[in-house]
């Protein structure tokens, strides 16, 4: 290119940038009054604000807001994920004020920065008018996304049960939009938006989108459209009547044998959440209950493999859903799929069998009927299948299925969405999540009382709550055991009443013997409940049979094959053995079912750090994490401060405790407090005064605790830590030693060898070294979290380095 020429080329006046934006508007804004409409504004703002999103965007200086009047525009600029996350935060946080209704819009597109009449920066562009645009579409509670912004998302596997395609509409000067519906639990608004509705009545399963997708000849869209009218007329006049049955879910075009695995059982079955097309947004729990009562009823059929819910609530409808492949992965030679829809007092219920090795349908129902005949919908279903794969099935099977758990629909509206929530809590909120199931069981329980699987459900939740120390209490016990005596009440020999025991016995009781007698039981009734195979693992590994735990947790993953938690705790089996090598292999089998988990990643490099004192892999992963989402702080804080304090990096450390939820920083079964991570931190970079406040705040915080839970060994003996680190002797010695009397190896073999290594730490840090070395070296011979790693390169052991007898406990845990 000449001189000439380059000087000639014009340069643009605005610079272009991409932005990831969120849209927010107050629904009947114009109908409230001035100061009305002052006061939700900055109560919005303030929700807004205090999202944890909003606030990292902010923080690292990538955020630009723009008020609307009724609400604003936000502007994130790292990642298309940063403004779907924050639309669920606000979601969230808006359950708890009913007085506010708001419509959200998300987009990714060009913008400019630009000086407005106040000489302040300001942002135009086409991004900020397709995201306004976007938002127009919905109604209260939406989350809209743009076909740019959802396209991104269900990139990632996470992601995709949530986004929902709606199809195109035309808004404002002709522009047509492909728009998508975002909601999960109870997040978003499920329903279709008002502007893309057309006619009333129920929707078709099969009906086509508004507006044509790209590419769709004219010609086949008006075909289309008529079929859909034809079909939603008939629908209305033969929807009380029994139909035909629909139309395959996909068919592939050949029939295929090959590549089939030989293993896989033929009497063998996965039900796939059926697809919710009602247009209220509670219909979606009920949709799930429709196939976790179809799913209850097969499992307990001993002659059938039934793959477990979790595992199955992965694969929601979707475009890209290919059922030789989900059975190929969930390990069955069946698929059950279909959809629910409610209106009234009326339900559709169509449903179809799929021998996923030939893509063959070997039947498909369509039931339209009362909405009380549910039940009964469920139960035919359940023994055509049972009958189809030529299952033996006994009396007691028989009359299983056949029985309706409750006569009340409001009582199970409440029960399918309490246990929903229970089967997300460990990968979610879990003390909020189950603290809701139990409210959600309770009001169930009330309108029926004889609803069996509702106490059930809730003796778990409770038993759930005391196990992970949310509420440790006497109290919550009793809880727990009143709902298993309202089983032993209405329904003694039943095989989730003996399952309830069994979990019982073992949670809140410890008592392992008793535990076991129950699951034996338990195990018979509901051969297909991998709840049962995996509390057998957990005594197992608590009573030292290590070998036996592992075959009950594959065992479970059989039965439960996407349900990642699995594999996490037989990886933690593998931990205590200190076989890394096939903890390592573990955790590569979790990844590969969700290879975006970033806790399961981090805990995957930290093997190499606990098993040869490399921190580098770990240091390197987390890197990675914070780059591509910082908002995936919260997440792995806890490995990141481990990590922080073994490499001496008191500003990481610093970072790291800013992340860390409220809940503490655990380490393992020890409830530490936040406070007692910033003790360590601020001891690393020689700030004792600070740390000393930090440790006199942990104590108040255990102290409270244990006021309420004088027993709960694990809390003791992180109060025993904290006497020592405050230089109370005798307190932090008393109190570590009380909490092994406690816990001994002899009734817990997980968190008894951790209660050791505490009370090895308490001696270190109270000048009693003869003693530390004593426990050190009981607890370096016994299976447990103690590694080679945590002895080479954590400060809390400095009191002890130097000393030969150190050296040879640290070199006895050496890589061999």
């Amino acid at each position: 290119m000449n001189a000439q020429n380059a000087s000639a080329e014009p340069t643009p006046d605005l610079q272009l940038e991409i932005a990831h934006l969120l849209l927010i508007d107050v629904v009947g804004y114009s109908k409230l009054l001035v100061n009305e409409q002052i006061e939700l504004l900055q109560e919005l703002n303030q929700i807004v604000r205090g999202t944890e999103c909003f606030r990292a965007a902010e923080a690292r200086g990538k955020l630009g807001r723009v008020p609307t009047g009724d609400g604003m525009a936000l502007l994130f600029f790292h990642s298309p994920e940063e403004p779907v996350r924050c639309a669920l935060e606000i979601s969230r946080t808006l359950q708890e004020h009913p007085e506010i209704h708001v419509r959200m819009g998300v987009h990714s597109g060009p913008v400019n920065r630009v000086i407005d009449v106040n000489d302040k920066t300001n942002f135009a562009g086409s991004g900020i008018n397709v995201a306004q645009r976007v938002l127009d579409c919905g109604d209260a509670g939406h989350i809209l996304l743009s076909a740019h912004i959802a396209e991104d998302l269900t990139q990632y596997r996470h992601w995709q049960p949530y986004v929902h395609d709606l199809g195109e509409c035309e808004v404002k000067h002709g522009l047509r939009l492909h728009l998508f519906n975002l909601y999960k639990e109870n997040l978003g608004n499920p329903q279709v938006p008002g502007k893309l509705k057309r006619g009333d009545g129920l929707r078709q399963a099969s009906a086509v989108r508004l507006i044509a997708s790209p590419g769709w000849p004219r010609i086949a869209l008006i075909a289309a459209l008529l079929v859909s009218a034809v079909a939603l007329l008939i629908s209305s006049l033969i929807f009380s009547h029994r139909t035909s049955p629909p139309p395959a879910i996909s068919a592939r075009p050949e029939t295929r044998t090959t590549g089939w695995p030989t293993a896989i059982p033929e009497k063998s079955i996965a039900v796939l959440p059926f697809e919710n097309l009602s247009d209220e947004k509670e219909n979606a729990y009920f949709a799930d209950g429709v196939q976790d009562e179809i799913l209850t009823g097969l499992a307990r059929v001993a002659d059938l493999k039934v793959i477990s819910r979790t595992s199955t609530l992965q694969y929601r409808v979707g475009a890209g859903r290919n059922l030789r492949e989900i059975a190929e992965a969930l390990g069955v030679r069946h698929v059950l799929a279909g959809s629910v829809q409610r209106a009234g007092n009326r339900v559709r219920v169509s449903a179809q069998l799929i021998d996923a090795r030939t893509d063959t349908q070997l039947w498909a129902e369509r039931y339209d009927r009362d909405v009380a005949d549910v039940f009964a919908i469920e139960s035919e279903l359940a023994g055509k299948i049972v009958a189809q794969l030529q299952s033996k099935l006994s009396p007691e099977e028989k009359a299983a299925i056949e029985e309706r758990p409750t006569a009340d629909l409001a009582a199970y509206d409440l029960y399918a969405h309490a246990k929903t929530l229970i089967d997300n809590a460990l990968s979610s909120a879990p003390s909020k999540d189950l603290l809701e199931a139990v409210r959600l069981l309770d009001e169930a329980v009330k309108h029926d009382s004889s609803f069996f699987l509702a106490y059930y459900q809730l003796a778990h939740a409770h038993d759930m709550i005391y196990h992970t120390g949310f509420d440790h209490t006497p109290e919550r016990l009793a809880l727990a055991d009143a709902a298993i005596q309202s089983l032993r009440r209405l329904r003694p020999d039943a095989g989730e009443t003996h399952l309830a025991l069994a979990e019982h016995f073992y949670r809140g009781q410890l008592d392992y013997d008793r535990a076991r007698q129950e699951l034996t039981v338990a195990q018979q009734a509901l051969p297909n409940n991998a709840l049962a195979f995996l509390i057998a693992a957990y005594i197992d590994r608590r009573q030292e049979h290590w070998e036996d735990s592992i075959r009950n947790f594959e065992h479970a993953a059989e039965l439960d094959p996407r349900n990642v938690v699995i594999l996490q705790q037989l990886s933690l089996n593998y931990e205590n053995l200190r076989r890394y090598n096939e903890m390592a292999t573990t955790l590569d089998r979790a990844l590969a079912i969700a290879p975006n988990d970033v806790a399961l990643k981090t805990q995957r490099a930290g093997v190499a750090l606990n098993w040869r004192a490399d921190p580098k892999p770990l240091h390197t992963e987390i890197q990675t994490i914070l780059a591509e989402n910082p908002n995936a702080e919260p997440l792995i804080a806890d490995q990141w401060l481990t990590l922080a304090l073994c490499e001496r990096d008191s500003s990481a450390a610093a970072r790291a405790l800013a992340a860390l939820p409220p809940t503490g920083c655990y380490e393992a079964a020890i409830p530490f407090p936040n406070s007692w991570g910033e003790g360590l931190a601020a001891g690393l970079r020689g700030d004792q005064s600070a740390a000393r406040a930090a440790f006199t705040n942990a104590r108040k915080e255990l102290e409270k605790m244990l006021h309420d839970q004088p027993d709960y060994a694990q809390a003791l003996s992180a109060l025993g830590v904290i006497d020592a680190a405050l230089g109370n002797k005798e307190a932090a010695i008393r109190e570590g030693r009380q909490a092994v009397q406690l816990m001994p190896v002899s009734k817990n073999a997980v968190e008894g060898p951790l209660l050791i290594k505490c009370l090895a730490v308490i001696y270190a840090w109270t000048g009693e070294k003869d003693r530390a070395f004593k426990r050190l070296d009981q607890a370096a011979k016994l299976p447990g979290y103690l590694s080679y790693g945590e002895l080479r390169l954590h400060p809390k052991w400095d009191p002890l380095r130097g000393d030969p007898r150190f050296e040879k406990i640290v070199d006895s845990l050496a890589p061999k």
